[in-house]
C-alpha cells in the first residue's frame, strides 16, 4: 500500500483505539507504530481496574472488524495483563530526548502477551482474569514461554463472535 493509504489506516486504528481506551478510562501511554499502549490505573478506574482493560480487548477486536462477516479492516492481537508497574522517564544516550513511560516486568509481560496474540485474539493474563473478577474457566487456555520469564505464563484466549 502506498504511504498516504498506510498513514490513513494508521489513523483510523489510533481513532478507533484511542475511543475504545477513553471510554473504559484507560491511560494510553503511547502510539507506537500499530500498537497502542494504555495502562488502567486504579486511580481513575477503581481496584476492578482490570475489568475495563478486559472489556477494552474485546471492544478493540469488534472495532476492527474481528467478528464481522467480511472480516476485519485490520488484523488486532491484544495484550492484558496486571500488576504493579512504575512511571518514570528514560532518555536517549545523550539526554536530549526523553520520555514518560510505564516499566517494570509486568509492562514487558503485557506487550509479550500482545506480540503473542493472533488477528482477532485477545490474550488475558489468569492474573488479570483474577483482577477483573471474572470467570473465563470455559474459554481455551494457553500456557506461554515468554522471553525474560523462568515459568510458562497461563492465559485466556477471548475471541469477538459475528453478532
Amino acid at each position: 500500500m502506498s504511504a498516504t493509504e498506510f498513514s490513513r489506516l494508521m489513523n483510523r486504528f489510533y481513532a478507533a483505539a484511542t475511543d475504545v481506551l477513553i471510554k473504559t478510562d484507560a491511560f494510553i501511554d503511547k502510539l507506537i507504530g500499530d500498537e497502542v499502549m494504555a495502562v488502567y490505573l486504579p486511580i481513575f478506574t477503581g481496584q476492578s481496574h482490570a475489568r475495563p482493560a478486559v472489556q477494552a480487548a474485546q471492544d478493540l477486536l469488534r472495532v476492527t472488524g474481528h467478528g464481522d462477516p467480511g472480516g476485519p479492516w485490520l488484523p488486532v492481537g491484544v495484550g492484558v495483563h496486571t500488576g504493579i508497574t512504575f512511571f518514570g522517564t528514560v532518555s536517549g544516550a545523550d539526554g536530549t530526548f526523553s520520555d514518560f513511560t510505564a516499566l517494570g516486568d509486568n509492562v514487558n509481560i503485557t506487550a509479550r502477551l500482545a506480540s503473542q496474540a493472533g488477528p482477532g485474539e485477545a490474550l488475558i493474563s489468569d492474573a488479570a482474569c483474577s483482577a477483573a473478577g471474572l470467570d473465563l474457566g470455559h474459554l481455551e487456555q494457553r500456557q506461554l514461554e515468554l522471553k525474560g520469564k523462568s515459568e510458562p505464563v497461563s492465559v485466556r484466549v477471548v475471541r469477538t463472535t459475528p453478532g
